[in-house]
Parts: C-alpha cells; sequence; structure tokens
C-alpha cells in the first residue's frame, strides 16, 4: 500500500492571552497614573508601554508529531480532551496551517470536524450538495450520480430544498456526513461530530466508515467511544498533551489510553450523591463509596465484554439487626434498567453493625459494548434506607468480539435478575 499522508515533526502554537483581575484603586490612584502615563508618551513617544494588566504565554497544542498513513488504513485518533486532536484533523484538513513540521497529503479529503462544515447557511440541502461536491474537486455529473444515495442516506428527502440554516443539529449531520462518505474521497476525516446524531444513524455510520475502508479509501477517525474505535479501526494513535503517546495495535492503544485516565476513575464518594427522596431520616445504615475493580483488584472503569468485574462497597450501619440488603442495579445510558445483584438473592447476610467493607463478584459481564451506571441502595426492614441511583459509571469494549450481539431495546424496561458472590472484606466495629 502507497503512503497518503505523511507527518513529520508536526507543531501548532496559539498564543493564550490573559487578562489579570484589577485591583481597587481609589480616585487619587487613577489621576496619578494617568499623568504618570502621559509622561511616559511624552518623553518616550516611540517606546511601546504595555498594559500591566495583560499577559500572553505560548500554548504548543500539537509538538513533534510524526506518523505515517498507508492507503486504506483506518485510524482511530484518542486521547483526553485538549490533547490536540481536533488540531491535528483541521491541520491534515487544511484548515489551519502548522506552527511547525509538515504535511503531505496525496489525495482527495473530505472532512467532517463540524457541525456544518463547509455548508453555506443560504442555501439549501440540494444546492449545498453540489457546493460541497465542488469544493472536492468533483464535477457535475459527477455529483448527480451520487445525488439520489446522499439524499437517501441522510433521509432528508422532505427538506432537500429549505435552506440548511433552519436544519437541527442532527439534519445538518446527517446531510454533512453522506456527502462527506458518498463523493468518494480517497480520505475521510471525521470528528466526534457524530455524537450529535440519534443512535441509529451513529451505526449507519460506522457502517459506511468500514464500508469506505474496505474499498481501499483511508479513514480517520477521532471518538471518545472505545466501542465504536474497536470495531472500526485497525490501528490507533493516542495522543497526550498534545504528543503521542500510542502508535500501534487498536486494542493495546485503548488500553494504554483508559490506563492514563483511570486515575480519574473506579470510585465515588457517595456522601454528597445520595437521593434525598429515598433516604430515611431515621436511616439504620448510610452509603459511603463505591469502587469498581478489575480481576487483579485493580480500581478500573472500563472492563472488555465477559471480562470479570468486582464492585468494592463501604457503608455505615447504626443498628444490630441482621435484616439488611444491599442492591446494586445496572442502568444504560437511557436509565433503562437491565440487571440487579441482590445480597438477599445470593444468602448474604454478614452486614454488622460499623463501618462494612463488602465486595460483590460479577464472574462475566454479559452486556453490550457501551457506557452504563451503577446504581446501590440499602433496605432496612423492607423500608429504603439509603440510595443512589447514579452512583458511578463504566465503559464496556468489545474485544473483538465476533458474534451476535444481543438486541435489548426489544426487552426494554425488563430488568434480571444478575448472579453474583459477595463476600464481606473487613468490618470496623462501633
Amino acid at each position: 500500500m502507497s503512503t497518503v499522508i505523511t507527518v513529520e515533526n508536526l507543531g501548532k502554537k496559539y498564543t493564550l492571552h490573559h487578562q489579570q483581575r484589577e485591583q481597587y484603586t481609589a480616585l487619587r490612584d487613577v489621576i496619578s497614573n494617568g499623568v504618570r502615563n502621559l509622561s511616559k508618551k511624552f518623553f518616550s513617544p516611540f517606546t511601546p508601554h504595555s498594559s500591566p494588566l495583560s499577559a500572553s504565554e505560548d500554548f504548543w497544542a500539537l509538538k513533534d508529531v510524526s506518523f505515517e498513513v498507508k492507503q486504506g488504513d483506518r485510524i482511530g485518533i484518542i486521547g483526553r480532551n485538549g490533547a490536540g486532536k481536533s488540531t491535528l484533523l483541521k491541520i491534515l484538513s487544511r484548515i489551519t496551517e502548522p506552527t511547525t513540521g509538515s504535511v503531505r497529503i496525496k489525495g482527495r479529503v473530505a472532512s467532517l470536524l463540524e457541525v456544518g462544515t463547509g455548508f453555506h447557511p443560504e442555501l439549501t440541502g440540494r444546492e449545498n450538495i453540489f457546493l460541497n461536491g465542488a469544493i472536492l474537486g468533483m464535477g457535475r455529473a459527477e455529483i448527480k450520480k451520487k445525488f439520489d444515495e446522499i439524499v437517501d442516506f441522510a433521509e432528508i428527502e422532505k427538506f432537500l430544498d429549505t435552506p440548511v440554516k433552519r436544519y437541527s443539529s442532527g439534519m445538518y449531520v446527517r446531510l454533512a456526513f453522506a456527502v462527506a462518505a458518498h463523493l468518494e474521497p480517497e480520505i475521510l476525516i471525521v470528528d466526534e461530530v457524530l455524537a450529535v446524531g440519534d443512535a441509529q444513524f451513529q451505526k449507519k455510520c460506522l457502517g459506511k466508515m468500514e464500508e469506505v475502508g474496505k474499498e481501499g479509501r483511508t479513514v480517520i477517525f477521532v471518538s471518545h467511544n472505545m466501542a465504536a474505535i474497536s470495531s472500526l479501526c485497525e490501528r490507533t494513535i493516542v495522543l497526550k498533551s498534545g504528543k503521542i503517546a500510542f502508535d500501534g495495535d487498536v486494542e493495546k492503544g485503548i488500553d494504554h489510553y483508559l490506563d492514563d485516565i483511570e486515575h480519574l476513575k473506579g470510585f465515588a464518594d457517595l456522601h454528597d450523591k445520595k437521593s434525598s427522596w429515598w433516604s430515611q431520616p431515621k436511616a439504620f445504615s448510610s452509603l459511603l463509596s463505591i469502587e469498581t475493580l478489575d480481576q487483579k483488584d485493580n480500581r478500573q472503569s472500563s472492563f472488555k465484554m465477559g471480562s470479570s468485574l468486582k464492585i468494592k462497597v463501604k457503608l455505615e450501619v447504626t443498628d444490630d439487626s441482621k435484616e439488611l440488603e444491599v442492591g446494586v442495579f445496572i442502568l444504560d445510558n437511557r436509565q433503562t434498567l437491565l440487571g440487579l445483584i441482590s445480597s438477599a438473592a445470593e444468602g448474604f447476610n454478614d452486614i454488622q453493625k460499623g463501618i462494612n467493607y463488602f465486595q460483590v463478584d460479577l464472574p462475566k459481564i454479559s452486556l453490550m459494548p457501551g457506557e452504563y451506571t451503577l446504581g446501590v441502595w440499602i433496605v432496612h426492614q423492607r423500608e429504603v434506607d439509603d440510595a443512589c441511583e447514579n452512583a458511578i459509571s463504566i465503559d464496556l469494549t468489545s474485544d473483538n468480539f465476533t458474534g451476535n450481539y444481543v438486541d435489548y431495546d426489544r426487552f426494554k424496561g425488563y430488568g434480571s435478575l444478575i448472579r453474583s458472590s459477595w463476600k464481606l472484606l473487613s468490618i470496623l466495629l462501633m
């Protein structure tokens, strides 16, 4: 395969201006400062006088970035917010110039970086399709050949002759992606903008990008959705503070990225997250914290399908009663109940008066890739003592799963009891 993109020692510098806060000044200070400034201008008219209230510094959004892209590569670029992903794509799309280094691109580039990129708001959807095609260097006959396919993919036929300034953000994205993907660019660059679309359209877009890659065209994709990166891409570049931290295998790249952010996740203090409408004024127990761990007992917030998950809960009990039940429930990103994990169902009743640390082990996570929320509650004598609906979140990635996913939309609203094992880790008696 020939090289279509060569990036060498790329750097992009921005100058940040800071406005310092002015302290309180009396009237005499204002007058004296004015006289002083006037005298400086009179005696030194050609000397620049910078304002004491302003300051600036150089910020390198990208620095010493080098890599090559082969024809037909499907590359995922990931990293935390501010890592330089969007800046890199803007340079590759020739929207902004680099400060240092060089970029050599061979082939026609179509990019979708922001909602409405390349669209004229006063023109209709129909006119913008032809405008975008002309920008890509395509002739009118070539655009007309793809026109019906673009309109059908974007699902905007009813609004085709409406000015795009009246489109919703979702309609904007649907048409913009359809144009970028169907006008046969050699290189397709897509930023996180697809997150604006609904779930069905995102799935449709991912399928189209995979199809484009199989046709021998190049796809560069930026996303915070690790499941999408894992299923679509063949190579991952991880950016950190404007530099390349990893370049290689997709799963290893995702692990590298997640390892870097794990210290920010995997633990939640529940003191300020409790549900006041659940908690009882004279509760006998109280939730303190929750953690999610991997099979090696490392704090973790991202897991692969089929792997084990451990949930560690800390709570305080002020009553000697054994009639305590602790439960964990799993919700999807639409707050649909997917499953329940109950201490009572497993016959676990070792919770005692004092500070309790206990752990719930799930030997296998049988859920689709995506983001999920764990909630937790305590029941005392059939009354909810304390609860937190959105205690902590976890991400699941596919791990190259090749089987058929369960379409759980058909079972929306039906939770199931998830088998688990419970054990008391330690207790601080009161």
